[in-house]
């Protein structure tokens, strides 16, 4: 097969390639990362590059997102473009990735629960011990002088240790004069005779103050959360998140999936995850002055897919039919069997999920929102690519998902983007000027659209005429702001001099239609959800909404477009990210991780894509806020009054 060389503008030197090969595959190849958050499917045109030589000699297998200029211009999308001869490529900067707040602001401080007793509930603990020195009267072996110490001074009848501790318990006894700190791990130590596991050992009598390092992990599909807890005490003492570096190969799981799938895939999207939790350790551990090797206990929450790619599970039966999961239930695991840069021996413990779209993230969050103990029916909700909902109460709990895929995060919207700097948050609509107004992240000159700001605006642009029921813009409006556009009807939300691209950033009637599918998605959910278990929605006495995105969305914004059940204002509850929060009552509590476990097993899980019933809800749901208005009568007052 024929090699040619391909230049880059941005690499230092010109790679060689096959005949054949991928644009992406040949950056990938000169060192250069190209986002693809559709996972290399050409759905969201975040990977165009510029052939500026050679432009015969690569092939164009879709042009999807891409204009007709753009194509003349020399554009291609590198997932979806082959090498057929030498070519010079220029790379435009790709998207940087800010946080919308610092980490310390998107948590508050975190309350311990009220009569938590860490001797009790902890499964991790530290015993000093001293031992009497070998003598030429007594050659007993260092593992059992160990094993005799513990057992006399800390009541521990049965040890157990790895061959790595083994190999450095002589020096360390030694090192420590015959005075060394245990850290120990048991089930429970409430059974005298249940094993202790030996996770470290080290030289001296550490101070009873020193504090013991334990992580609590939630892997989003979007973005990974990590909070540094002190184990004796059971405080939160560092929060860290990042997005989950994982998004340059994929937005949502199926495309992820998918990458995982090719040769070399599993392992690429492994070293993501791992990278991106190993770097927010390193982060918090410097706050708190600590090492990540302290650390010896992790819980790790996340949905189905995020787990398995975690451990380089293959996740392919996740996505086929009939959708199973290869585990649901991981066992406890090393540290270094998952890669995690903590102490070697440190506990990692995989909460158990549901099934293949139900996670650990929601058995995590229906135990931290408390609807576990409600006496009445609560609605969880956590509203993101997924879409996933719990229904229930204290006695019985009901859970489906949906793939409502990552318009709300700004994938396939023309100008939508993350919550970052320069998005637009909020926006208003004069109902007879047809204005908007707007509110940018960071104050700065808008750049496009997050996902409150989406909702936002359609809302608006729903109640003031702008868009009809079935989302199609008004373009004979007396305003130069709606307009026929490349992609159909669009709304001029800023102007090109207001906007720090120096382009009219719009809403178009294919955005919109892909903004219904998502709402549309996680609304017929819960409504099926509801239906099959003779539920009406306005039983639910409160509707508790989880998830970072959960935090920034307006109620009454998001009932207007039909996303949330309109109900009184005061039953919703924003509760942030569940996930972690589950995953830290776990770290702490060996009988809130039994519990995350019993509430995973008693959930029923329904499978809406083998249930009619869910496509007719979905297309119901497909209109502002919906066909039946009689479930949306504030929004059909509103309506009126205008």
């Amino acid at each position: 097969m024929a090699e040619h060389i391909v230049k880059f503008d941005i690499a230092p030197n010109p790679v060689s390639m096959p005949t054949g090969t991928l644009v992406s595959e040949a950056a990938e190849k000169a060192g250069i990362e190209i986002n693809q958050p559709c996972g290399g499917q050409g759905r969201c045109g975040r990977c165009a590059v510029v052939v500026t030589e050679g432009d015969a000699n690569i092939r164009r297998r879709s042009t999807l997102r891409l204009s007709a200029e753009d194509v003349e211009a020399g554009y291609a999308l590198a997932c979806q473009s082959v090498i057929e001869g030498d070519a010079e490529i220029t790379v435009p900067p790709q998207e940087k990735i800010q946080r919308r707040l610092t980490t310390d602001r998107t948590v508050g401080k975190v309350a311990i629960p009220a009569g938590y007793d860490p001797q009790r509930g902890q499964t991790i603990r530290r015993v000093t011990v001293t031992l009497s020195p070998p003598s030429m009267d007594d050659q007993t072996d260092d593992w059992s002088r160990l094993q005799t110490a513990l057992r006399k001074q800390a009541g521990i009848t049965q040890l157990q240790a790895s061959l790595e501790c083994m190999r450095k318990i002589g020096s360390v006894l030694r090192e420590g004069d015959w005075k060394v700190t245990a850290t120990l791990n048991a089930k429970t130590w409430d059974c005298p005779d249940c094993p202790a596991r030996l996770l470290a050992l080290q030289p001296g009598h550490l101070s009873e103050d020193a504090p013991l390092w334990g992580a609590a992990i939630d892997i989003g599909t979007t973005t990974v959360s990590v909070w540094m807890v002190d184990l004796l005490t059971g405080e939160v003492k560092a929060q860290v998140a990042e997005y989950n570096q994982q998004i340059s190969r994929g937005e949502d799981v199926i495309s992820r999936i998918i990458v995982a799938d090719k040769e070399g895939g599993s392992e690429k999207m492994r070293d993501l995850v791992v990278d991106t939790i190993n770097d927010l350790l390193v982060q918090a551990c410097k706050r708190l002055k600590a090492t990540p090797d302290e650390v010896v206990k992790a819980t790790i929450a996340g949905n189905s897919t995020m787990m398995h790619l975690l451990l380089g599970i293959p996740a392919a039966s996740i996505r086929l039919s009939p959708f199973v999961t290869a585990v649901n239930h991981i066992p406890t695991l090393d540290a270094t069997d998952v890669g995690l840069a903590i102490h070697p021996q440190a506990i990692v413990d995989c909460l158990p999920g549901v099934a293949s779209y139900v996670g650990a993230d929601i058995s995590a969050g229906v135990l931290s929102s408390g609807m576990a103990d409600s006496e009445d029916v609560v609605l969880f909700l956590d509203v993101g690519t997924n879409g996933e909902t719990v229904l229930g109460s204290k006695d019985w709990l009901v859970t489906c998902a949906c793939s409502a895929g990552p318009a709300f995060e700004g994938a396939g919207v023309l100008h939508g983007m993350r919550a970052t700097k320069g998005a637009i948050e909020e926006v208003w609509v004069n109902g007879e000027t047809h204005e908007p107004n707007f509110r940018v992240i960071g104050g700065s000159k808008p750049e496009g659209l997050c996902g409150s700001g989406l909702i936002s605006l359609l809302a608006e642009m729903f109640l003031t005429g702008v868009v009809d029921k079935g989302g199609k813009v008004n373009t004979k409006l007396a305003t130069s702001r709606t307009r026929d556009g490349e992609h159909g009807g669009e709304y001029v939300v800023a102007w090109a001099a207001e906007s720090s691209t120096g382009e009219d950033i719009v809403i178009t009637n294919v955005d919109i239609d892909n903004l219904l599918r998502a709402k549309a998605a996680i609304y017929a959910g819960f409504a099926v959800l509801a239906e099959n278990v003779g539920v009406t929605l306005d039983m639910a006495e409160q509707v508790l909404v989880g998830g970072s995105f959960g935090q920034y969305i307006n109620v009454e914004k998001a009932i207007e477009i039909g996303l949330l059940p309109d109900l009184p204002w005061e039953r919703f509850q924003f509760l942030g990210n569940t996930s972690v929060q589950g995953s830290y009552l776990a770290l702490i509590d060996y009988e809130a991780r039994n519990r995350i476990a019993e509430i995973a097993a008693r959930m029923t899980y329904i499978e809406l894509s083998a249930d009619n019933k869910f496509y007719d809800a979905f297309i119901s749901a497909m209109f502002l806020p919906h066909t039946d208005m009689s479930l949306f009568p504030s929004v059909a007052k509103v309506i009126k009054e205008k």
